[in-house]
């Protein structure tokens, strides 16, 4: 199976080859990375140059925000499954490709979604917060739960039926592409119970007050878009759902870097959002 891998970069030199680099080093060699770039003015254009015969596609032209250039590279994509890399995270070790593919055969799933670490910038082995999936339940939405983004992996087929991301929802266009997906269109999902992708902490959706106001309103318009149930009480409760990520950092960092950067033995918590990330 043909995976197409998408990632959207704006002013990204300060990390993108690191994750072209684990594209790079897949076991899986049927993998088109596609990057899309918002007209950068950094070095991100020099590191798409130094490695672009290992680059299916690229392209920079100015957009509307992340989930555009997303939606512009789902356009473009050629493979079985679709999955996107943010230009300043990594995939976790060189199976993971591979392990997503096989899940899809073996399953014959719509979608799958993995673990998620959340990392200090500039020091990947250093854990802050913990993403840890659950067993799928088409229910666990009325609780304000839904998959990491960065793990969530698609048969390209469905985007002709269910459509691509909402740049309106802004914060909320990947809680609300999920959610369209998994429980308004009932989609089939597996949970991969790895860790797949190391995403640097910080976001857009944090950071103050006012910012976490406006997601939860989003949050709440995409809810409700998608005819979950209560879904001015659920975008309330979603945020101190995140709180419970933390519990069990300390049982990662024991962990030695080769088990870290490998198999994972994630401690069980709560799932919740991710904080999305200016690309």
């Amino acid at each position: 199976m043909k995976v197409s891998i998408i990632t959207a970069t704006y002013n990204s030199a300060n990390f993108l080859e690191e994750a072209i680099l684990s594209v790079m080093k897949q076991e899986h060699h049927d993998i088109e990375h596609i990057i899309i770039d918002g007209g950068s003015t950094d070095g991100t254009l020099a590191i798409i140059e130094k490695y672009k015969d290992h680059i299916a596609y690229w392209k920079s032209e100015p957009d509307r925000g992340m989930y555009d250039a997303i939606n512009k590279g789902m356009r473009v994509a050629t493979g079985d499954i679709i999955g996107t890399l943010n230009s300043d995270d990594l995939l976790a070790d060189n199976k993971v490709i591979s392990d997503i593919v096989n899940a899809f055969k073996q399953y014959k799933t719509d979608t799958i979604y993995g673990d998620l670490v959340y990392v200090k910038p500039e020091d990947m082995l250093n854990i802050v917060r913990v993403w840890k999936g659950l067993p799928y339940k088409r229910s666990r939405y009325n609780f304000g739960w839904m998959p990491a983004h960065p793990t969530f992996y698609f048969k390209r087929n469905l985007l002709n039926s269910y459509g691509y991301y909402e740049n309106h929802y802004y914060t909320a266009a990947d809680y609300e592409f999920m959610a369209r997906y998994l429980f308004h269109h009932r989609a089939s999902a597996y949970y991969l119970p790895r860790l797949v992708v190391k995403m640097r902490s910080g976001g857009m959706s944090n950071g103050n007050i006012f910012r976490r106001l406006r997601a939860n309103r989003r949050d709440y318009l995409a809810m409700k878009k998608n005819n979950i149930p209560f879904a001015f009480i659920v975008s309330v409760m979603k945020p101190f759902r995140k709180i419970l990520q933390y519990k069990k950092v300390g049982a990662m960092k024991m962990l030695k870097p080769q088990q870290l950067q490998h198999e994972p033995e994630i401690p069980q918590i709560i799932l919740t959002r991710e904080t999305v990330k200016a690309s």
